[in-house]
């Protein structure tokens, strides 16, 4: 597991099940206000990750991709805070997603994770923890994940220490 630096850390995924388990970990750790951008093509495993860090997250539902109404919400039993799920895929630019109140949501109470985030990468704000997604073989898949911010940073640190215990 190569760690880059404070701010990235790189390594691969041998499975979905891995994929998801390693979303979880994560899920564990977001708190409100929290901002985890997915990129990357399809098939290299943002909804599965997504799914684990519903699960992580405390969700009641499954977490599923929201293609085609953009956001789903996975309120969190106890505190009242929600996970806003939101998938890109069908957004032109970061116009439409202002449209469809991106803002809103980045300022609700909640976490907020966008599948597809690099088509709307300039209507976001610069702190974030940015997950880039990519295909290794048929079931390998790379995730390098990157921190922009002192938050993002100590959340990196943390699921450093959560999934791989370094």
């Amino acid at each position: 597991m190569p760690i880059l630096d404070e701010r990235t850390l790189d390594f691969v995924s041998h499975s979905a099940e891995q994929t998801q388990r390693l979303g979880v970990r994560l899920g564990e750790l977001l708190r409100s206000g929290d901002l985890v951008c997915l990129s990357g093509d399809l098939g290299t495993g943002k909804t599965t990750f997504a799914a684990g860090v519903g699960r992580g997250w405390g969700a009641l539902q499954p977490v599923t991709s929201p293609t085609f109404i953009l956001v789903n919400e996975y309120p969190r039993p106890g505190d009242g805070l929600t996970l806003y799920h939101v998938d890109c895929y069908r957004v032109e630019n970061a116009r439409e997603a202002l449209d469809f109140g991106l803002a809103e949501i980045l300022d609700s109470a909640g976490a907020v994770l966008i599948e597809w985030a690099e088509r709307i990468q300039s209507a976001l704000p610069r702190e974030r923890l940015w997950i880039a997604l990519r295909h290794v073989g048929e079931t390998k898949r790379g995730l390098m994940f990157m921190a922009s911010g002192a938050r993002y940073e100590r959340l990196l640190a943390d699921f450093r220490r959560s999934a791989f215990g370094v």
